[in-house]
């Protein structure tokens, strides 16, 4: 089943300093506060009662982060409930999307796009990434977050206009050749000229080489989720997010 898979892949993420907590793995950033660097995956067909829920919110409370999970709800379909009577809600559901690397559909675009290992390069896809989902200017520490996921069998792409990086994406760590296509930023000045959907069919295109069978993503909306459908994502399932806020 593909959501046990990609459960088992966001596991993976939480490396070597995953905390456990009742039937949940937790994946922590240390550095950073923000929602999607810090989450918890339900163990699949797991029914938490109501003190694994409590021990599992003071778990987050305790590194002052905001207790929330991202999962397949259909591998875990107890989860939820136990989740809303401890006071979570929902922040989306979004459509679960895969595509072979050997069905991506490619469409030319006037930028050149690239898969990028140095650190210049890196700092401006942090630049281009921060912008697009307004987050504070870059650290040494996104740099760090970039080089653990190319050490890993990751990569890092970017859109260059002009020498200056105007889109970037990632496909993280594979975990039994499963990875996340994420972070797919475009700068407004460059926007519906096709970037988005260039970079994403680059890292899916060039994770078979990563040994990755199975890229997957989320959407968080209807237009992106038309974007990559014109790579050639279909839909296979549903991801759930949701946090107590």
């Amino acid at each position: 089943m593909l959501g046990a898979h990609v459960h088992a892949y966001l596991r993976s993420m939480a490396g070597d300093r995953a905390v456990r907590c009742g039937p949940f793995t937790i994946k922590f950033d240390e550095h950073d506060d923000a929602l999607p660097f810090n989450y918890a995956v339900p163990d699949d067909d797991a029914a938490p009662t109501a003190d694994e829920v409590a021990e599992l919110v003071e778990a987050f409370r305790a590194r002052a982060r905001t207790p929330r999970l991202e999962y397949v709800p259909q591998v875990s379909p107890k989860v939820e409930d136990a989740l809303l009577a401890a006071g979570f809600a929902q922040e989306g559901r979004y459509p679960l999307l895969v595509c072979p690397p050997d069905e991506v559909v490619e469409r030319p675009v006037d930028v050149r796009i690239a898969l990028v290992t140095e650190d210049a390069d890196l700092w401006q896809v942090a630049r281009v990434m921060n912008e697009a989902f307004d987050a504070p200017e870059p650290t040494e520490h996104d740099i760090a977050r970039f080089r653990r996921v190319l050490d890993g069998g990751g990569l890092i792409a970017a859109a260059f206009d002009a020498g200056e990086a105007v889109g970037a994406g990632q496909l993280g760590r594979p975990h039994q050749g499963v990875a996340e296509v994420a972070g797919i930023a475009v700068l407004p000045s460059h926007r519906r000229r096709g970037i988005a959907g260039a970079v994403t069919a680059l890292l899916t295109r060039e994770g078979a080489g990563a040994g990755v069978t199975t890229p997957f993503l989320t959407p968080a909306d209807d237009g992106a989720a038309r974007v990559y459908a014109r790579v050639g994502y279909r839909k296979v399932g549903e991801a759930l997010y949701i946090s107590l806020r």
